[in-house]
C-alpha cells in the first residue's frame, strides 16, 4: 500500500505531502484545485510520461516521491519500498529505488507491480487485450495453476530447443540457405587463384603502365647522355692518362679506376637501352591489371583487408561448412526432442483450452451481473477464448479477448473499443469487482470514475468501491456524494493564493468535516437539507 506521497512544483502543486490508509481513499474539491495533478502525479512515478510545460512556472525541476508499504517484496527495507523521480527543464529524469539509480522503464516495469491507475484518458491494462488472459486466469486461479507451471516448464525447454536447432542450421531452408552462401564464397574466392603479395606487384606493375610516356621519355634522355656525352669523354680521359701512368704509380692508378667507371658505364648504358625496349604501352596489359586489382578489392571488402586475411577466411568457411555437414545426426535427434514437447505441450494446452472456454462463459456471467447492478442492463461481455491452431504461445494455445455489447441488437466490440466515457468506467469497475479476490494489484486509482452516472448507478457504485477497498488499497477522485460518503478516508483539495502565486493544499478531513463535504458536493451549499442528507448516506456506509 501507498503510506506517503510527496509532490513538489508539478503545475500549481508548490510542495505538498499525502499520507494514505488502506481501505477507500476518496479525493474531493473544487474543479481547477489540483485533484488530477494527484494523479498526474502518481502516474509520474509509475514511469508515465512527463511534459516539461508540467513544471511548476519559475521552477527548474519537479520532484515526486512515494514510500510504499511492501513487506513481501524482496526490495523492501524493514517493509517499506521508497521510490523517487526527478525531472529537470533541460529534460534529464533522475529515478530511483530505494536510492538506487534506475531508468524510467526498469521504473516503469518496478511499478506496475504496485499500482494501477484507470482514467477517462489511460490506456489501462484491464483494456489491452493482450492482459484479458492473465485475468481469466486469475479469475480461474488454482483450478489453471499447476498445468500453467507445467507448460511453462515445457515451453521454456522447447524455446531452448528451437534455439539450438537455429544456432546448428536445424531448419532445413535455414542450412540450406546457409550452405548455398558459404560454398558461394568459397567458389568465389577459389576462383580468384589469389597469389601472396600479388597485389603488391600489380600495383608496381600499375604504376609503371600509367607513367610509361615519362619513364620512356627519360630513359632516352639517360641513354643519349650517357652514349654521347658520357662514354666517349670517360674513353678520351682514359687515352690522356694512359699518356702519362709510366712517369708515376699515381697516374696508373687513376686511368685504372677510370677504365673500372668506363666499363660500369657501358654496363648502366646496356641496362638503360634494355629498359627503353621493355617500356611499351600495351592496352591490353594495362585492363588485365585493372581488372586483376579491381577483383581483389572487391574480395577484400567481403572477406578481409588483404590477400592474406582473404585466403584465412576461406579455410574458416570450410571449416564452417564441414561442421554444418556434421551436425545434422545431432540436429535429428533435438527436432525428435522438439516433437515430444510438442505433444506433451499441445495436451496441456488442450487441457487449459477447455477449462479457460468453460470458466470463460462464467465470467462473462459474473461481470454481466455487476453491469446490470450498474444501471448497464443492456449491456453484455463476451468472453472469447480462441484456439490458436498453428503455433505454441507461452501461456498455452489460447488468445483472450472481452467483448461487449453495450446495448442490445449491436455488434459486440473489442472492450478496448468502448467510446463512452460513463460506460467504460462501469464495465471497467464491474471486471474490477469479479476479479477482487483473485486480483493481486495492492493499489487501485479510480480517477473520476463517477463520470456520467447518478442516481442508482452512483450508489452501485460506490458499493463496488467500498467492496474492492476490502482487499486493496482504493484511491479515488469523485464528485459524488454516495462515493465520498462510502470513503474511509476523506481528503479535501483546494487552491489558495498566496504571495500573488496559487498552489493546491490537501487535507485529511475529521467526521464532522467529512459531513459538510458531502453536503457541499451533494447541494453545492452547506444548509440544514444538505447535511440531512449527508448525515443519511454516511449513515448507510455504517450500516
Amino acid at each position: 500500500m501507498i503510506t506517503t506521497l510527496h509532490i513538489k512544483n508539478i503545475g500549481i502543486i508548490e510542495d505538498i505531502v499525502i499520507d494514505f490508509n488502506q481501505g477507500l481513499n476518496v479525493l474531493t474539491g473544487e474543479t481547477g484545485a489540483g485533484k488530477t495533478l494527484i494523479i498526474d502525479s502518481l502516474q509520474i512515478i509509475s514511469g508515465g510520461r512527463f511534459s516539461k510545460e508540467m513544471i511548476r512556472k519559475g521552477e527548474n525541476q519537479s520532484f515526486v516521491e512515494l514510500c510504499m508499504y511492501e513487506p513481501e517484496n524482496e526490495k523492501a527495507v524493514d517493509g517499506n519500498i521508497i521510490v523517487s523521480r526527478e525531472i529537470n527543464l533541460n529534460g534529464k529524469n533522475m529515478c530511483k529505488i530505494n536510492g538506487r539509480m534506475v531508468t524510467v522503464n526498469e521504473l516503469k516495469e518496478f511499478m506496475s507491480q504496485f499500482i494501477e491507475i484507470h482514467g477517462q484518458n489511460d490506456n489501462q491494462n484491464l483494456l489491452e487485450n493482450k492482459m484479458h488472459l492473465n485475468y481469466l486466469d486469475g479469475f480461474i486461479a488454482e483450478k489453471i495453476l499447476a498445468k500453467k507451471q507445467k507448460y511453462a516448464e515445457l515451453y521454456e525447454a522447447y524455446c531452448e530447443i528451437k534455439q539450438e536447432l537455429k544456432a546448428n542450421f536445424g531448419d532445413e531452408k535455414e542450412r540450406q540457405r546457409k550452405l548455398d552462401l558459404l560454398q558461394y564464397q568459397i567458389n568465389e574466392i577459389e576462383e580468384a587463384n589469389l597469389k601472396m603479395n600479388e597485389e603488391g606487384e600489380l600495383e608496381e606493375k600499375r604504376k609503371i603502365i600509367l607513367n610509361a610516356g615519362k619513364i620512356a621519355e627519360n630513359l632516352q634522355e639517360a641513354d643519349t647522355l650517357i652514349s654521347e656525352n658520357g662514354i666517349d669523354t670517360i674513353s678520351m680521359a682514359i687515352r690522356a692518362l694512359e699518356k702519362i701512368e709510366q712517369i708515376d704509380r699515381k697516374y696508373e692508378k687513376a686511368s685504372s679506376n677510370l677504365k673500372s667507371i668506363y666499363y660500369e658505364l657501358q654496363e648502366l648504358a646496356r641496362d638503360v637501352n634494355d629498359y627503353r625496349s621493355d617500356i611499351e604501352f600495351n592496352e591490353e596489359e594495362r585492363d588485365f591489371v585493372e581488372e586483376r586489382l579491381d577483383l581483389i578489392n572487391s574480395l577484400k571488402r567481403k572477406y578481409g583487408n588483404t590477400i592474406e586475411e582473404i585466403l584465412k577466411y576461406k579455410e574458416s568457411i570450410k571449416e564452417e561448412v564441414e561442421h554444418i555437414e556434421n551436425l545434422e545426426g545431432y540436429n535429428a535427434k533435438l527436432r525428435q526432442k522438439q516433437k515430444e514437447l510438442e505433444e506433451q505441450m499441445k495436451l496441456l494446452a488442450n487441457q487449459m483450452h477447455e477449462i479457460r472456454s468453460k470458466k470463460a462463459k462464467e465470467l462473462g456471467e459474473k461481470i454481466n451481473q455487476e453491469l446490470e447492478e450498474l444501471e448497464m442492463k443492456n449491456a453484455s461481455i463476451n468472453v472469447r477464448v480462441n484456439y490458436v491452431e498453428n503455433e505454441y504461445l507461452k501461456t498455452g494455445k489460447d488468445n483472450v479477448i472481452f467483448y461487449i455489447e453495450t446495448n442490445k441488437g449491436e455488434e459486440e466490440k473489442e472492450l478496448s473499443k468502448i467510446a463512452s466515457g460513463g460506460e467504460m468506467s462501469r464495465t471497467m469497475l464491474a471486471i474490477k469487482k469479479v476479479l477482487a479476490d483473485s486480483d493481486k494489484m495492492p493499489v487501485l486509482i479510480f480517477d473520476e470514475i463517477d463520470t456520467g452516472i447518478s442516481g442508482k448507478a452512483a450508489n452501485s457504485v460506490a458499493q463496488k468501491l467500498k467492496r474492492i477497498a476490502n482487499s486493496h488499497q482504493v484511491m479515488c477522485i469523485s464528485h459524488l456524494p454516495n462515493i465520498a460518503a462510502m470513503a474511509d478516508y476523506n481528503y479535501f483539495i483546494k487552491k489558495e493564493i498566496k504571495q500573488e502565486r496559487t498552489r493546491t493544499q490537501i487535507r485529511l478531513l475529521q467526521e464532522s468535516e467529512v459531513i459538510e463535504e458531502i453536503a457541499r458536493i451533494s447541494a453545492g451549499e452547506i444548509n440544514e437539507v444538505s447535511l440531512q442528507y449527508a448525515n443519511e448516506l454516511r449513515n448507510k456506509k455504517a450500516s
